[in-house]
């Protein structure tokens, strides 16, 4: 008798001990969880408030730039073209950047856009662009043309196929830039006018 009762003290013994640690796992497993719900909470917050901000932001940088305040000149191109620069500006690292608008005075849509990348094989290899624009410093007696990125593409507008009659397309172009000390330079494009413009420091 004493032995059974010895053996049936030792099973209580060990399914009240199992017995414990089953509780205090599962507490354990239930604090984790909470906190890992209170992390899931906060962040499924974080992210919706980061998507707000981000949406908003991207809304403003995606909007078009303001319309620029002046016209420095305008060259005149075939078939109703006109294009109008609006600045050109030394930016940091030795760039110089033109900034304008295409439009369309005439009555039909204009569709020669592929005259403007110009004759260089690399630069027309990459499609539509205004890879033939050209500065000249007559000053210093040298000629800037567009730069490119590593793989031969203008830094540059690109992809426009035709202008519709009374439309205006913004556009860009970047160059090396000239000396400090020089103010002007004479801008060219392909089908349109030269003419001479004021570089802003």
């Amino acid at each position: 008798m004493s032995i059974r009762h010895t053996a049936k003290a030792r099973r209580r013994a060990a399914a009240v001990a199992l017995a414990a640690g089953f509780v205090l796992a599962v507490a354990g497993c239930g604090e984790g969880g909470g906190e890992k719900s209170g992390k899931e909470s906060s962040s499924g917050e974080i992210p919706d408030g980061n998507s707000d901000g981000g949406g908003k932001g991207e809304e403003e940088n995606s909007s078009p730039p303001s319309e620029p305040s002046k016209t420095i000149a305008e060259l005149k191109g075939e078939k109703g073209l006109v294009l109008a620069v609006h600045e050109v500006k030394r930016d940091s690292g030795g760039f110089l950047t033109l900034n304008g608008t295409v439009r369309n005075e005439g009555d039909k849509p204009y569709f020669d856009t592929t005259k403007w990348q110009g004759n260089e094989k690399e630069i027309v290899n990459n499609g539509y662009s205004l890879g033939g624009a050209a500065l000249v410093d007559q000053k210093g007696k040298k000629r800037y043309y567009t730069l490119r990125d590593t793989e031969g593409r203008c830094l540059c507008t690109t992809g426009i196929t035709k202008v519709e009659p009374g439309k205006e397309i913004p556009v860009f172009v970047q160059f090396p830039a000239p000396p400090e000390g020089t103010t002007e330079v004479e801008f060219s494009l392909p089908t349109f006018d030269s003419a001479t413009v004021e570089i802003t420091e």
